[in-house]
């Protein structure tokens, strides 16, 4: 579903990259957690996949498109929710989703209903009339995930989603994740949060200074440390300073 093929990126005159030849594959259906340390390269690599930087090397497909050799296509498959809403504050909350919509061409009959279904679901339907402004930051990051789930993307990025949602919203995003998936799509997501992604990914990545340094299920990470261990403390061991 999401292929990275060798892809760099350095940023400036800088011989130091950022993302250093990195490849893997998320599968149809599959939670793919993507971890590292602060300033490991998992933004820059988000934004590579999503459009908003150009790779130095190396292709990024997603659904068997290449995304930056076919932007418009390659947007239609993918959403992205960033670690840090970013929104058109001065809109309603209803304005803004309409405006997503009408950015995918979703038809009239099913915008009504998956506004309705996700706005009920992260417990937004009753202040989709009040400016975006007024709303907290827990709230803003609940109004951009309606938004991205819209057009029912087939490859769901995220940076950092749980950070600022509370805990029912966190409960509620992670059980959406997994029905998403079974549903056939995938979902690509950067956290700090290891026991989440610990509970709730399929396989796991590592990045560390712009290298991939490891990836596989948590099972297949234990077999490879040779011990019985859990992610946080496989993490901390292969990032290790």
């Amino acid at each position: 579903m999401l292929k990275i093929d060798k892809v760099s990126k350095s940023y400036g005159k800088s011989s130091l990259k950022a993302v250093d030849a990195v490849s893997f594959e998320v599968a149809r259906g599959e939670i793919y957690g993507f971890l590292g340390p602060n300033g490991a390269g998992k933004t820059t690599m988000i934004k590579m996949i999503v459009g908003l930087l150009r790779p130095d090397e190396g292709t990024i497909f997603a659904d068997g498109i290449d995304v930056w050799k076919s932007p418009i296509e390659g947007k239609r498959i993918l959403s992205y929710v960033p670690d840090n809403p970013q929104i058109y504050t001065k809109l309603k909350g209803i304005e803004y989703l309409n405006f997503i919509v009408d950015v995918y061409g979703v038809g009239d009959r099913e915008r009504k209903e998956r506004i309705e279904k996700y706005a009920s679901m992260f417990e937004m339907d009753r202040v989709l009339d009040e400016i975006i402004e007024s709303y907290s930051h827990g709230m803003q990051q609940k109004i951009v995930l309606i938004g991205a789930l819209l057009h029912e993307p087939k490859v769901l990025i995220l940076d950092e989603p749980m950070v600022g949602l509370d805990p029912k919203a966190s409960f509620t995003l992670k059980e959406l994740m997994r029905t998403y998936c079974e549903n056939g799509s995938s979902v690509f997501f950067s956290t700090h949060i290891l026991d989440v992604a610990q509970r709730i990914c399929d396989r796991v990545a590592i990045i560390d200074k712009g290298r991939l340094v490891t990836q596989g299920t948590i099972a297949q990470l234990q077999e490879k440390m040779g011990e019985d261990e859990s992610l946080e403390e496989m993490f901390l061991e292969i990032t290790k300073r």
